[in-house]
């Protein structure tokens, strides 16, 4: 978080915020704060999720068109976590402190726990249920109708100035940062290829429970090709267990992984082989977008080590076009064939 915005923060604050809904923070549990504050709260002995939004991050009105479509999706089976009214009967609440305002919701709990990329879990079993689980919702989010869109588009996204965050020596970052952009915006945006994606279901967003996996973290969600949504799980899988081998390793990993995801998403929602071919040019942007957040979103200068490393891995890969997995389509092409 911004420490301008941590200075805004405060347990009167959350106090306050938790009262909306009958709360109580008493024995609270701070649980994220990277762009959200995150707490575990709990009413009538049933812990929940309270999140508080600044509004230098999200609107109201992005934050209202969020929650919408994750009651939407729970309402038609998807596994999501519930967004509950408030006492006055709102799905989000305001409340405001020196001149500006955090945004507050309050979900259910998932049930089960994160999967890390060191547990024998983490496997064929639980990649097709990714895979299913992110077909359900493209599908359902196909039928899901808007008065208005209210979630920005995936080129709004203020990360996308490059040169915003970058510094003069990562000008050839910079300069094919922005050329993929541009090429990624010549791309079709029909309702079968394009609509209101997660955009970051990574394994810290979701929890596994008795073979069934339930997803949360909406808050990146926003108008992109679906295939992100295919691409970002390939991304983290091999990013948090296999980063610091070769090419070839995390290759071999990721082809492994991306074969049973697609059995499962095919389940629920076609996929074409003309987007299949398109995955490359999505793993790539993800990388482009992660370095940029690092260098918002963290004071790189002071940083731990491990985090410094991270930045430096997903750099040099960027300026040597090396991607983060290297995969044979033609044989994912069977996968999607049968």
């Amino acid at each position: 978080m911004e420490e301008w915005i941590e200075k805004l923060f405060s347990m009167e604050l959350l106090e306050e915020a938790a009262q909306k809904y009958n709360a109580s923070t008493i024995q609270s549990k701070k649980l994220g704060d990277f762009e959200n504050y995150v707490y575990e709260v709990h009413k009538e002995g049933k812990p929940y999720i309270l999140r508080l939004t600044h509004d230098s991050h999200r609107t109201k009105k992005e934050i209202e068109a969020e929650v919408q479509w994750i009651n939407y999706l729970h309402d038609h089976g998807v596994n999501v976590s519930l967004v509950h009214l408030s006492i006055m009967g709102e799905l989000v609440e305001e409340v405001t402190v020196n001149g500006s305002s955090f945004y507050v919701c309050l979900f259910n709990k998932a049930p089960g726990e994160i999967i890390r990329g060191n547990d024998n879990r983490f496997g064929s079993a639980l990649f097709k249920e990714w895979g299913k689980v992110t077909g359900k919702m493209h599908k359902l989010t196909k039928l899901y109708k808007e008065e208005k869109r209210e979630r920005p588009r995936w080129d709004e996204d203020d990360l996308l100035q490059f040169h915003l965050y970058l510094k003069e020596e990562d000008r050839d970052i910079i300069q094919g940062g922005n050329e993929l952009v541009k090429e990624l915006q010549q791309l079709p945006e029909t309702e079968d290829v394009f609509g209101l994606i997660h955009s970051d279901i990574h394994p810290g967003n979701f929890f596994y429970h008795e073979g069934e996996i339930h997803v949360f973290d909406f808050d990146d969600s926003m108008y992109f090709h679906y295939i992100s949504d295919i691409a970002i799980p390939l991304y983290y899988s091999v990013w948090f267990a296999h980063r610091n081998e070769t090419l070839e390793e995390r290759s071999e990993f990721g082809q492994e992984m991306l074969s049973h995801f697609l059995i499962g998403y095919v389940e629920e929602n076609s996929l074409s082989e003309e987007w299949l071919e398109k995955i490359p040019m999505f793993i790539k942007f993800r990388d482009y977008v992660l370095y940029t957040v690092f260098h918002k979103k963290v004071n790189l200068e002071v940083a731990d080590n491990k985090t410094k490393e991270l930045v430096q891995q997903i750099g040099e890969r960027l300026k040597e076009d090396e991607p983060i997995v290297k995969l044979n389509i033609d044989v994912l092409k069977e996968i999607i064939a049968k």
